[in-house]
């Protein structure tokens, strides 16, 4: 009889432990998600600024924030495309009107009246009507001169004397600055300027314990 004697190699040893890595100080889970901080401060260069906004588009969305359209009553709006530049609204109102005196109480006047109007977009020219039931006619033109100078029309029309107004608005729009000029009825005029300047500011917040 023979003799069989067989050996297993050693298993291979366990790998070494890799040492623990401590997580960033705003948690393990955005350390992939928030931009790496540049390591220079960004430069900003004066000379290619913005253009800012017209000074009406920033009263009216301070006045949109600040103070919304509230009513009471019933109010329906529709509008119907005739093609990609012509398109025809229909505005319906039933509700009560508020009416200013000198007492604390406050007097609502109920009313009721239908709007129509027709608009006009084009890239360098709108339109914009509408005719109400008591008789106003109130007219919007948009006209871009040249790339920089853009006209605007607002008017309108009433049957009560003293009533009707116009204004007319010669926009100018430069590489970081925006000027207007503006003229209407009733020997009014005015102007403005809006020039976009940066201010640099460093803050350091220091903690104790």
């Amino acid at each position: 009889m023979g003799s069989v004697a067989s050996a297993a190699a050693p298993p291979p040893p366990p790998p070494s432990a890799q040492p623990h890595m401590a997580a960033p100080p705003y948690g393990a889970g955005l350390a992939g998600i928030l931009p790496p901080k540049p390591d220079g401060e960004e430069k900003v260069d004066y000379l290619n600024l913005p253009c800012p906004l017209p000074f009406e588009e920033i009263q009216r969305e301070a006045l949109m924030s600040l103070k919304p359209e509230l009513f009471e009553g019933l109010r329906f709006d529709f509008t119907k495309g005739l093609n990609q530049r012509f398109s025809l609204s229909h505005s319906i109102f039933m509700g009560s009107l508020e009416v200013p005196s000198q007492s604390t109480e406050t007097i609502k006047v109920p009313t009721a009246h239908y709007e129509f109007g027709a608009n006009f977009l084009d890239p360098k020219l709108m339109l914009v009507g509408r005719v109400m039931t008591d008789g106003r006619l109130n007219a919007r033109v948009k006209c871009d001169l040249t790339d920089n100078l853009t006209l605007k029309i607002n008017a309108q029309l009433t049957h009560e004397p003293h009533y009707s107004q116009g204004m007319f608005n010669f926009d100018y729009k430069g590489t970081d600055y925006r000027t207007q000029f503006q003229i209407g009825n009733n020997a009014f005029y005015g102007a403005n300027y809006i020039q976009v300047s940066i201010f640099m500011c460093k803050c350091a917040v220091m903690s104790t314990s």
